[in-house]
Parts: C-alpha cells; sequence; structure tokens
C-alpha cells in the first residue's frame, strides 16, 4: 500500500483547525517542530509571546509572529539588568508589531519618552500598557502613547515619578474607553489631575493611587461620583489628606465596590465605615484599613456582620480593637465567606476573640496574628482551637503573606 503525506491531504486552514485544539502551549510548540510548513502555521498563529531580545531578534520575530496581540518584555525585580529593553527596541516593536494589544514593559529601566514616542505613532491598536517602573518617562512620551493609542483601556504607570495631572489630561481628551489605571507613588498626581482625568475616562473600574500624598477628599469625591457605576477596586494607601468625606462620598454612590485599600488613612473614623458597609454590603470582598487609628469595635463589627461577601480584612494597628468586635457573629444565621484575617499588632484581641470567630467560619485560609501578645501557638493549643485545615497562622512572621490587599 503506498504511503501517504499528510501535508500533500490536509490543507493550511485544515491544520490550523488542528492547532486550535490544541490547548497546551507545549503541545503547540511540538506541532511547530513537525516540518517548516507547520512551523509557519504555528508561528503565524501564536497571539502571546515572553522574551528577552535587541532590536535585530525582534526584527525576526516580528516577521515569524506577525499576528502576535500579547508581548512580555517586563523584568523582575531581582534580575532586571541595565539597559535591557531600549528605546530602538520599541521603534522595532511599533513597526513591526502592528497587531499588538497587550505590551508590559514593567521595569524596563533603560526606555524614555522617544521609545514611547514610537509606541504611540506605530500601535494604534494598544489596549493595555504597563511601564511601571520605568522612571525616565515624563509627561510627553506617555501623552504621546494617549493621543496614538486611542483605544487603551489599561495603563500602568506605578513608581513613575515624573507623571503629573497633565498625563490624566491627555487620557480624558484621548482614551474614553480607559478601564484600568495605576499610578502608585505618582507623588505629583492632585485632585485637579483627578478631576480631569474622570471628565473624560467615566468607565474607570480599577484606580490605584495608593502613595499620591497630594490627592485628597475633593479628588476621591469626584471620581466617585463620575465613575459610580464602574468603580469596583479603589487604592488610597498612605493618602493622608483622606479621610471621612471620601468614604462617606463612596458609600453614596459606589454600590458596587469589592475592593478599597485605605491603610494609613489615619483621618478616617467609624461612622463613615459604616455608611460604606451598609451601601456595599452585598459587593465588598476585600477591604485594607490598618493603621487607621480612629477605628473602633463598633465600625469592624458591622463590616463582619453585614458584608456578607466579604473575603478579606487588615485591620493590623488598629489598637484600640478588643475581642467584642466578634461577639455579633454569633447571632450570624448564614457561615461568613472570610478567608483571609489580618489582625497584627493588635494586642487586646485574645483567643477568646479568635475563637468566636472560627465557631462562624470554616472558610478562612490566612490569618495574621503578629504582635498580639495574647494570642499564641501554645495559647491556642491550650484551649482547644480547632483552624480549618486549609488555613494558615501567622503567629512570628515565618510565612509568606497572601497578596489579596496589596
Amino acid at each position: 500500500m503506498a504511503s501517504i503525506c499528510i501535508n500533500e491531504k490536509l490543507t493550511d486552514d485544515e491544520l490550523r483547525s488542528i492547532l486550535s485544539k490544541l490547548e497546551n502551549d507545549k503541545d503547540k510548540e511540538i506541532f511547530g517542530l513537525v516540518c517548516k510548513r507547520w512551523l509557519g502555521l504555528q508561528s503565524n498563529g501564536r497571539k502571546r509571546l515572553a522574551a528577552r531580545a535587541g532590536p535585530h531578534m525582534l526584527q525576526k520575530m516580528a516577521a515569524r509572529f506577525s499576528r502576535l496581540i500579547e508581548l512580555d518584555l517586563s523584568q523582575s525585580v531581582s534580575r532586571s539588568f541595565y539597559p535591557g529593553v531600549t528605546d530602538s527596541d520599541l521603534a522595532v516593536i511599533a513597526d513591526g508589531f502592528r497587531c499588538l494589544k497587550v505590551l508590559n514593559l514593567q521595569n524596563c529601566k533603560g526606555i524614555s519618552d522617544k521609545g514611547m514616542s514610537s509606541i504611540g505613532g506605530g500601535l494604534s491598536s494598544l489596549q493595555s500598557l504597563n511601564v511601571s517602573y520605568c522612571r525616565k518617562l515624563t509627561d510627553k512620551g506617555l501623552s504621546a502613547v494617549a493621543e496614538g493609542s486611542q483605544g487603551l483601556r489599561s495603563l500602568h504607570l506605578d513608581g513613575c515619578k515624573f507623571v503629573t495631572d497633565v498625563v490624566l489630561k491627555a487620557l480624558s481628551k484621548n482614551c474614553p474607553n480607559l478601564e484600568e489605571l495605576g499610578l502608585q507613588g505618582c507623588t505629583s498626581i492632585t485632585d485637579c489631575g483627578l478631576a480631569d482625568l474622570v471628565s473624560g475616562c467615566r468607565q474607570i473600574h480599577f484606580l490605584d493611587i495608593n502613595k499620591c500624598s497630594n490627592v485628597g477628599d475633593s479628588g476621591v469625591s469626584t471620581v466617585s461620583e463620575a465613575c459610580s457605576s464602574f468603580m469596583k477596586t479603589l487604592k488610597l494607601m498612605d493618602c493622608f489628606r483622606v479621610g471621612n468625606k471620601s468614604i462617606l462620598s463612596l458609600a453614596k454612590f459606589c454600590k458596587n465596590l469589592e475592593t478599597l485599600i485605605i491603610g494609613g488613612c489615619r483621618d478616617i473614623s467609624d461612622e463613615s465605615i459604616k455608611s460604606l458597609a451598609t451601601s456595599c454590603q452585598s459587593s465588598l470582598k476585600n477591604l485594607r484599613m490598618d493603621w487607621c487609628l480612629n477605628i473602633s469595635n463598633s465600625s469592624i463589627s458591622f463590616i463582619l456582620t453585614k458584608c456578607r461577601n466579604l473575603e478579606a480584612l487588615d485591620i493590623g494597628c488598629c489598637g484600640e480593637v478588643t475581642d467584642a468586635v466578634f461577639h455579633g457573629l454569633g447571632a450570624m444565621e448564614t457561615e461568613m465567606r472570610l478567608k483571609v484575617l489580618k489582625i497584627s499588632s493588635c494586642p487586646k484581641i485574645t483567643v477568646t476573640g479568635i475563637g468566636m470567630l472560627l465557631d462562624k467560619c470554616n472558610s478562612l485560609e490566612y490569618l495574621d496574628v503578629r504582635s498580639c501578645p495574647h494570642i499564641t501557638k501554645s495559647g491556642c493549643d491550650e484551649v482547644g482551637l480547632q483552624f480549618p485545615d486549609c488555613c494558615k497562622v501567622n503567629f512570628n512572621g515565618s510565612l509568606n503573606e497572601p497578596d489579596v490587599l496589596p
């Protein structure tokens, strides 16, 4: 019987159909090793790529992966090298990867405004850009991206210390579909800039302004009202100008809020937190309020009993909190869904309070009790506390913390 060559019988479309049914990336790579024809089909169909390459290699990659949608050139903090990715590389990317929608350049410290101008001029289809900790970037280059890539939905600028309100104005003018914006540590951002931003970008559901020390109640209130239907995650850690007015505004407008980070906002007090818990009792999942020194038992107890979908809570260093926060749990008709609880440096909480918590919470996965002198491993064993099988208890700092409340 004569042998049959599969390449003579199957068309390119039929081979692509076979390739599309391979779910594992390794299997797709093996597909490309069969022959040059199959390698070409596998290369053209590839959508995602993580690489470390200079301009010459990038040019070859652009020719091979012509339909690439996601490109990750990010570097880790521990392994970042200089110059790494350069402006010349970005020029090649802008010219060779015209279909690109997602570009990750986090920790690429060698790039500057020149490279950003290339991106803005060449990648009109770009929807997501991460240039966090690319510390040379300024308003000029990032505004060029906003003007050229007007379909942007996600932009992360964490640690870009030269960014000012000018970028927010450019985003407002050019990127109406922006949904996710990271500005952590951009200390030149002000309330006026946030007002400019949401005058044009009203679909933002994720906003990280952690450590933006010039942002206060006015900016947060404006964002709350403008993005009320969409806002789900708001991060305000160490924004010391933020107080009760911001929380009350969130309670009034953002009833779908899922994650709120207000650690270090020391002017926030019980009444505003209770209003938030009432308004967001169905939606709130993650709440970080460590170092909120005006918070007491009444508001935290209210949160634990009202917010039935709460999964993570951090009240570390809220020194006035006692076992009384858990007293109301016994009257709850349903089990809590809490997975992460951080009460480090809450010296008035004891094993008695933890026992009341465990009676109503079988879902706990991580409990942080560092620097709680009345909660020790021996003390928990002595009273016979039974933690869920999957629960890790951090008594002394020896465990890695979960990143649900960054």
